[in-house]
């Protein structure tokens, strides 16, 4: 019997067969570890995702920045294309009065009357404009280039004569009058 007593006391001394809170805390853990790996696939799907998005966007970019591109070359390469098509009938009509074989001074001069207007048309179209000071206006230097000063009877640094025009291009100049200026008195 001793012996019966001594097992039943050794049972009573081991645990219990029921889970004790070291038990639910593995339980806890083993859940937890499910839920971090759900998290970690959920992540790394968003950021494949992500990943697709910028490599997609940044073609979309790289796309755009060579259209540009391209753009500006066109740009550059026929920037003056309307003007060209204005000014062909300006030669064609110079090339045309050069194969009259007796020309007449009047239709001479009718003709230059009907090529300078083409190529006034030409130049109205594309915002080229002339720059004609007259006599006694002040000068612009950012218009107008004095070749001489000359005595005069005028305001010093008026316009005497204008030796050539000046043209600009919108507001740009693109050549400036050459001017002759009074002298100071």
């Amino acid at each position: 019997m001793q012996n019966a007593e001594k097992e039943t006391e050794k049972m009573d001394q081991l645990e219990p067969l029921t889970p004790g809170p070291e038990a639910a805390a593995g339980a806890d853990q083993v859940v937890d570890d499910a839920a971090l790996e759900q998290q970690l696939v959920a992540a790394q799907a968003k950021i494949a995702e992500m990943q697709d998005a910028f490599l997609r966007a940044k073609a979309e970019a790289e796309n755009i920045r060579r259209r540009a591109q391209e753009d500006v070359s066109k740009a550059h390469k026929f920037a003056i294309e309307a003007f060209a098509e204005l000014l062909v009938p300006v030669r064609d009509s110079l090339e045309m009065a050069l194969t009259v074989e007796t020309p007449s001074i009047a239709s001479l001069k009718q003709g230059v009357e009907m090529t300078l207007k083409q190529l006034a048309t030409a130049f109205d179209r594309n915002k080229l404009t002339e720059i004609a000071p007259k006599p006694g206006d002040k000068l612009d230097p950012a218009r107008h280039q004095a070749i001489s000063m000359v005595p005069a009877e005028q305001e010093a640094n008026t316009i005497v004569t204008v030796l050539q025009k000046g043209y600009m291009i919108s507001d740009r100049l693109l050549r400036p009058a050459l001017v002759t200026v009074a002298q100071g008195k």
